[in-house]
């Protein structure tokens, strides 16, 4: 990779960072690193860099999705207004059995377009094909945690095939695209995935040292399946189990007791929160300002298109502000600040990515958004934190850098041809359709 330099003058940086949180002046970086932010002239530093003028712009930290399946961009607005499991079992599961490897190329594209252009720098992803996906975060210049998602209600024969493939796949592309590319192991949940299958896949994460990937508590329906099927609620199922006796993420988690919550904590377990999923397919409202409070580290997620409908986190950051003040009856149960390091430092922590992204500071990995705050909802200036929150959006993302190369500039992606990526999605969504 080209060494390249690039030097931000005189913007406003809001670093996540909580010894030094706003910083107004100047950012350095090299190669996929920053090495200066300060007030100050950078000086003999910026010399040979590339100037890219901030006024009007604020930078921070690129976000984290921590959960999704970017290829359901392709049934974006198919089924609406339905419960969970009839919305899986008789929409959404037919329609995934027809995806070729094509559809969820055509899906992933589409996918990251939306993520890059609404300032998410890095993602989660969970399905199959995953060759494919991984393919196109390659192109693309983003950064993602990518798992073969197995379900395992299906033949031993299938099962053991499904089990090679996610092997395989973990072995052919962790740590590929100069590291931007990170595999985890995922069963799909514990009520698709037999005990023992799920036993299979954790001693895999052990041989390959991989963290684990799971649905888990999404539903009542589903915590109360668990219990007649197997004697235990989610949590105690999988940690009998040992899933999390490997570093693990956990999606959704809404309905969890004061105990359950606490043995996350103790083992470690990350949490992605899908608020606009959880509220659209009525699955509840996850208990997160109690698990802030037990310490168990909480990102968010946009899930799939097909039950958000879009991939923008400042849409989940906004949700996760408000939905919690409104349930709770407290307007401090997860402030603006808080929020926002749900999206990003938080984020970060959940796919162990901490110590290189999720904040601005010299040594981080250069993944910044600029946000153009030169808008009519960001003014008067009293708190741009506030105002991030509470009035902005994805669509506010003018500029993207993930590991020092700009991905996105002036809302265009560099690296990607946007229009034949919209032409092809809908003409696989087509194709996929006349096969009804």
């Amino acid at each position: 990779m080209t060494t390249t330099k690039w030097w931000i003058d005189g913007g406003i940086f809001l670093t996540m960072d909580d010894d030094r949180p706003l910083v107004e002046g100047h950012l350095v970086a090299e190669g996929n690193r920053i090495v200066y932010l300060d007030e100050a002239h950078p000086g003999a530093l910026a010399e040979g860099a590339e100037r890219i003028a901030g006024s009007g712009l604020l930078f921070m930290p690129g976000l984290v999705n921590t959960h999704g399946h970017a290829a359901m961009t392709l049934l974006r607005g198919y089924a609406d207004d339905m419960a969970l499991q009839a919305w899986l079992r008789d929409k959404i599961w037919p329609m995934e059995a027809r995806f070729a490897a094509e559809d969820v190329r055509a899906g992933a594209q589409l996918a990251v377009v939306e993520m890059l252009k609404s300032g998410t720098t890095a993602f989660v992803d969970m399905y199959d094909h995953m060759d494919e996906v991984a393919r196109v975060v390659e192109q693309a210049g983003l950064r993602a945690v990518l798992a073969r998602g197995v379900i395992g209600l299906c033949s031993e024969a299938e099962q053991r095939a499904k089990f090679e493939d996610a092997v395989r796949f973990a072995r052919d592309w962790h740590g590929k695209a100069d590291g931007r590319i990170r595999v985890m192991m995922a069963p799909h949940a514990p009520y698709t995935c037999p005990p023992a299958f799920i036993g299979r896949f954790v001693q895999a994460a052990h041989d390959l040292d991989l963290p684990i990937h799971t649905h888990m508590s999404e539903t009542a329906a589903e915590v109360e399946q668990n219990v007649r099927e197997y004697g235990a609620r989610p949590v105690e199922h999988l940690d009998r189990l040992g899933v999390f006796s490997r570093p693990a993420l956990v999606a959704h988690a809404v309905h969890l007791t004061d105990d359950e919550i606490a043995l996350l904590a103790e083992r470690g377990v990350a949490v992605s929160h899908n608020p606009a999923s959880n509220l659209k397919l009525a699955s509840g409202v996850a208990r997160v300002p109690e698990m802030l409070r037990a310490g168990v580290t909480v990102s968010l997620g946009t899930d799939g298109a097909a039950s958000n409908n879009n991939l923008d986190i400042f849409d989940e950051i906004r949700l996760a502000a408000l939905i919690h003040k409104g349930v709770s009856g407290d307007p401090t149960a997860v402030p603006a600040r808080e929020a926002l390091k749900l999206g990003t430092v938080y984020g970060a922590r959940a796919i162990r990515q901490a110590d290189e992204i999720g904040m601005l500071k010299p040594g981080m990995r250069a993944d910044i958004i600029a946000i153009d705050i030169d808008q009519p909802q960001y003014f008067p200036r009293t708190d741009l934190v506030s105002h991030l929150v509470y009035a902005g959006s994805g669509r506010d993302v003018k500029h993207v850098w993930v590991d020092g190369v700009q991905v996105v500039r002036d809302r265009v992606c560099t690296r990607l041809d946007e229009e034949r990526i919209r032409a092809e999605a809908a003409a696989r969504f087509e194709r996929l359709k006349a096969k009804t």
